[in-house]
């Protein structure tokens, strides 16, 4: 059984704060717990980066981790971390791939000896939810976003995803709406927030070199403050509307950044970058592409920008700003509501709005040393109190627990 050092109840585990310093709990059973996660793939993402954490977490607790997937560019990591990689077509939608993931699934299950499934996507979901029932295995199931609802075929395909022993939300607020459109029964939802890792989020440990390289690569000029917004090129990002309230707030005393792979949306690029030529903002507003030095690009930031116009399920990226002690501005929906602590540590602003978002932006820039230190250390202790990757992964292993126990109790 995975052991922690402190269990809690549902409410409890909701509420309770982080202890970054903590080691990963320690496994203790006649053999050590195996642990098999199932993702469609291994790229860049916050879902990716939460199961390569989780993975080294069972790990350093001394038990076997393995992920199915169909691959990716962190595989490495994830070998890195001791975890086992199996490669699989588990990111098919197509319904003969699916039922013959089953099998697969299956067998992988009994080969490794799994002790729990751990499935976060809506593809395996349905192949992973019959290998664990064929087995026997209790099933945990992250929910990681809101998925469009449609019509009844999309809602059945979607409720796979609240097919498990035990639910995983990665904020109160997907809690609500697992509740409110799916009928889940409150004692099988586990809030768990997305956590930061602390180590690569740490001011000390960017070097100035770094920041300077980025602010090199991407031409800022010396001497403005910077404005970024992170986040892939995808209308309900708000790209449109940071834009706008950028032309709103009518200084040219700025730099703003939209940070961001297009991923295939060159469409959508284009769109933007017409709209920052017709409202002459051609040398304030730049956009960057992607970036594989997140930390050091918010260091460079004075301001960092979440303009979402569809609710974030959680919202990465305020965090990530917040730990770095970066004043974030983001829209008063979703995920963002429980992240940022108003007028402590940001602000929210109405979604769609860029008169608002100008106004908020402008009094961000307006904050003097004082108010800017004050803000920066509120940050970083929420990050550190109740947004680290240990209190994540240290409250999915009590939920491995939950479900383990009945299986391995005497």
């Amino acid at each position: 059984m995975i052991k922690t050092s402190n269990h809690s109840t549902e409410h409890e585990q909701e509420e309770r704060p982080s202890d970054a310093t903590a080691a990963y709990p320690s496994l203790e059973a006649e053999r050590s717990a195996t642990v098999l996660q199932v993702l469609p793939a291994l790229n860049t993402g916050g879902v990716e980066r939460s199961t390569v954490e989780v993975a080294q977490a069972i790990v350093e607790a001394g038990g076997r981790a393995v992920v199915v997937s169909a691959g990716g560019t962190m595989v490495y990591e994830l070998t890195k971390v001791g975890a086992e990689h199996i490669e699989m077509p588990v990111h098919s939608k197509n319904p003969f791939v699916m039922y013959k993931n089953i099998n697969r699934l299956v067998e992988v299950i009994k080969q490794y000896r799994a002790d729990v499934v751990h499935v976060r996507s809506r593809a395996p979901a349905w192949s992973t939810y019959f290998a664990a029932k064929r087995t026997g295995k209790p099933l945990v199931i992250t929910f990681h976003g809101t998925y469009s609802v449609g019509n009844f075929l999309k809602r059945r395909y979607n409720a796979i995803m609240t097919s498990g022993d035990r639910i995983i939300a990665n904020s109160r607020f997907i809690a609500g709406h697992m509740r409110r459109i799916y009928g889940v029964p409150v004692n099988k939802i586990r809030v768990i927030h997305r956590g930061v890792d602390l180590q690569r989020f740490d001011q000390q440990a960017i070097s100035a070199e770094r920041v300077v390289a980025l602010a090199t690569n991407w031409r800022l000029e010396d001497g403005y403050p910077v404005i970024m917004l992170p986040g892939r090129l995808t209308r309900w990002k708000g790209q449109t509307v940071f834009i706008d309230a950028i032309k709103k707030l009518g200084r040219r005393d700025v730099r703003c950044l939209l940070v961001g792979d297009a991923q295939g949306r060159e469409d959508y690029r284009k769109e933007l970058e017409n709209r920052v030529e017709s409202h002459g903002l051609g040398e304030i507003v730049r956009i960057v592409d992607h970036c594989d030095d997140m930390p050091a690009a918010y260091m460079l930031t004075d301001i960092v920008v979440s303009a979402s116009t569809d609710p974030e399920a959680f919202g990465r990226v305020v965090i990530e700003a917040q730990s770095l002690g970066r004043p974030v501005i983001a829209t008063a929906h979703g995920g963002a509501q429980e992240t940022v602590i108003e007028n402590e540590t940001g602000w929210l602003v109405p979604p769609g709005d860029p008169d608002a978002l100008a106004e908020t932006i402008n009094k961000a820039l307006n904050l003097t040393a004082d108010e800017r230190a004050t803000l920066s250390e509120k940050g970083v202790a929420n990050i550190h109190n109740n947004f680290s990757k240990e209190t994540m992964c240290s409250k999915t292993l009590d939920v491995y627990n939950e479900v383990l126990a009945p299986v391995k109790a005497p």
